[in-house]
């Protein structure tokens, strides 16, 4: 019976192979070049920065070189006038550019998204300005700002002004003609972030608000700018951070001058790191700018209510 019983059992069924790891494992494998390759890029300059901050580290005076613990930081902040000078020019700097290019360039997107006759032609042309490189852009006005061939001969031809006057070297004029110039090339890039945006307003709500007798004005205040909230904060944001960055269109433009009038915290550090080979401090100044950026971008995005609710 036992071995009737022993006979009679079916037999066990194979063992399944064991998944391969390897498919899973693949995408992984494919992405880790070019993640060492960004880590390599990013992460490694941004340690370097902190690591000289806390350093003395002058190539032409390398007898002084060594650590210096947090001396770098109270230097900036207890010893430097030209530090709070330039932090407090940044501040009226990214302010006053990022409002008027928020409003000029909503403008611009609300007047583009109409139809009329060579709207195609009217938004390339709108557009074309952030196509342009900052250098060149700084190679432009220098032209128009010229004092012999520029703007203001003309003006002066025309009465208005003296000849060989500079807006770029008078202490009075140097900001608003910094502001015209950075305007130039910075107003597209809202207009084209706001237009995109629009572009998604579902046309029944403006037919509804004008069934109930909604004025354009009304419409705009309680249709459009509801639904351009997120746009405008995070077009802000970013815009706030590349003004507050900005070198390549002051250093070119103005070079800092006149007298410092507009030297920004960043053109400070690429002066005293490039000019004066100062690259301990500068890479203090540099996480001090970094802390400013990363706290002040935390509130706005808090008070803002990003991506949050309106109730």
């Amino acid at each position: 019976m036992a071995q009737a019983a022993a006979v009679a059992k079916p037999p066990a069924p194979p063992r399944r192979r064991r998944a391969s790891a390897t498919p899973r494992k693949l995408p992984y494998l494919l992405i880790a070049p070019a993640a060492l390759l960004m880590l390599g890029f990013i992460a490694y300059p941004v340690i370097s920065v902190f690591y000289y901050s806390l350093q003395n580290y002058n190539p032409t005076k390398p007898w002084r070189n060594g650590y210096a613990g947090f001396d770098n930081f109270v230097h900036a902040f207890t010893e430097d006038p030209v530090f709070w000078n330039t932090l407090t020019f940044s501040a009226k700097w990214v302010f006053v550019e990022v409002g008027l290019q928020l409003l000029f360039g909503l403008a611009l997107a609300l007047i583009v998204n109409q139809s009329f006759v060579g709207r195609a032609m009217g938004r390339a042309m709108v557009f074309s300005p952030w196509a342009v490189s900052g250098v060149l852009t700084s190679a432009i006005w220098v032209l128009l700002y010229n004092s012999q061939t520029g703007l203001t001969r003309y003006l002066a031809d025309m009465g208005i002004g003296s000849y060989g006057t500079s807006w770029l070297s008078d202490t009075s004029t140097v900001f608003p003609a910094a502001i015209v110039a950075d305007l130039w090339r910075g107003v597209p890039f809202f207009a084209i972030l706001i237009l995109a945006d629009l572009q998604s307003v579902s046309k029944d709500l403006y037919e509804a608000a004008e069934v109930d007798g909604a004025s354009r004005f009304k419409q705009f205040l309680h249709i459009t700018l509801p639904h351009l909230k997120d746009a405008i904060i995070l077009s802000t944001l970013l815009r706030a951070v590349w003004e507050f960055n900005n070198v390549d269109l002051l250093y070119t433009l103005t070079g800092g001058g006149p007298a410092g009038e507009t030297t920004t915290l960043p053109l400070y550090i690429a002066n005293t790191s490039v000019d004066a080979h100062n690259f301990g401090y500068a890479s203090a100044l540099t996480t001090v700018a970094f802390v400013i950026l990363l706290f002040c971008s935390m509130v706005y995005l808090r008070l803002s209510k990003f991506g949050g609710d309106d109730k």
